[in-house]
């Protein structure tokens, strides 16, 4: 099998493709602006990297897409920060460039694993969240934290109309919180705040010794999912055996893992001070409370909480997740510890 990963250097490429030249014979071709991630894949004879970008190499998508048989596009800016500041560069890129994507796997005949997101839900009063049956429910258009969501939906709902209309074999998933190594880079400049997500932002200010912020008092509840769960949850949907998975949506989360942020800021300062590697830190970060419209700007909404139905992929897949909380986070954290602990001292 050939597998297309356009963005292969980002956060679940870069794991997806590791654990695809480890654990099969698949062959890999992937294209992204960077190859940071990649030290795991680089050399193999099995993986085949284009360092490039989706909006400019256009025929050496289009002809890789001809030759793969299964087509990721994982490109999407996915950090609220820019969704309020930059929403037309969300929308190109996340549903512009995307939809050219969908449109070459419909006219190649090519699977589509496409990543939704579980912001599509948005503020969705279900106490979980199925795929096949919840509302999905956006704020008002002045908001503008939902163009990532509505640009994602979009695609979900054009997908599914490709595939009822011309037949195009596809099956979406949606990360819940997905964390662990290589999550972000880390904002060591104070001036990027807000530039990732908020495992990387909380780790970033602990690094920093600075006030770690809690948006609203950090109360919206999350469920976090480590990445080898998920990983493992993609490589049996990419292997589709007796095809059926064609036409589905999964969430792929991990529901026992449920805290609210603020939980989340108190654990990994406990995990950060607690840890050798910072024994000779003088000053360890407060956790202060502040207001989102401070923090993001007058665009941002959020949500309360974000809870998965997992009953599909269980059913279907038979896929479960295993890494708890706890393990997830200080997993994380460690990674970060080791890889950039130099850089702050």
């Amino acid at each position: 099998m050939k597998i297309l990963i356009l963005g292969v250097n980002g956060f679940i490429g870069n794991s997806l493709a590791a654990r695809i030249l480890s654990d099969t014979e698949w062959e890999v071709y992937g294209m992204d602006i960077r190859n940071d991630k990649l030290d795991a894949c680089l050399g193999s004879d099995r993986f085949h990297f284009v360092e490039g970008d989706i909006g400019i190499n256009k025929e050496w998508i289009e002809y890789h897409v001809k030759k793969c048989d299964v087509i990721m596009p994982l490109v999407a800016i996915a950090t609220p920060a820019t969704y309020v500041r930059e929403p037309l560069r969300v929308f190109e890129l996340d549903f512009e460039e995307n939809l050219a994507i969908v449109r070459l796997c419909v006219k190649y005949g090519k699977r589509l694993l496409f990543p939704s997101t579980s912001e599509v839900y948005g503020m969705c009063t279900d106490r979980e969240f199925d795929e096949d049956e919840s509302p999905l429910i956006l704020g008002p258009i002045r908001m503008q934290r939902w163009i990532y969501s509505a640009s994602k939906q979009l695609l979900d709902r054009v997908i599914w109309a490709y595939g009822f209309q011309r037949g195009l074999k596809f099956t979406c998933f949606r990360p819940f919180n997905w964390i662990g190594p290589k999550l972000d880079e880390l904002a060591l400049d104070p001036e990027k705040e807000g530039s990732s997500r908020v495992v990387t932002q909380f780790i970033s200010s602990l690094m920093r010794s600075d006030p770690i912020r809690l948006v609203d008092g950090g109360l919206q509840r999350r469920c976090f999912t480590y990445i080898d769960d998920g990983i493992a949850c993609l490589m049996k949907i990419i292997e589709n055996k007796d095809n059926k998975f064609n036409g589905e949506i999964f969430n792929i989360g991990n529901p026992a893992n449920e805290a609210t942020v603020k939980d989340l800021a108190h654990k990994l300062k406990e995990f950060f001070v607690g840890h050798p590697a910072t024994k000779h830190y003088t000053k360890h970060s407060e956790i202060i409370e502040v207001y989102s419209k401070d923090f993001y700007g007058e665009g941002y909404q959020d949500i309360d909480f974000r809870v998965p139905s997992i009953r599909k992929a269980r059913e279907l897949i038979g896929w479960e997740p295993k890494v708890d909380l706890d393990t997830a986070l200080r997993k994380t954290l460690e990674y970060y510890l080791d890889s950039n602990m130099k850089a702050v001292c």
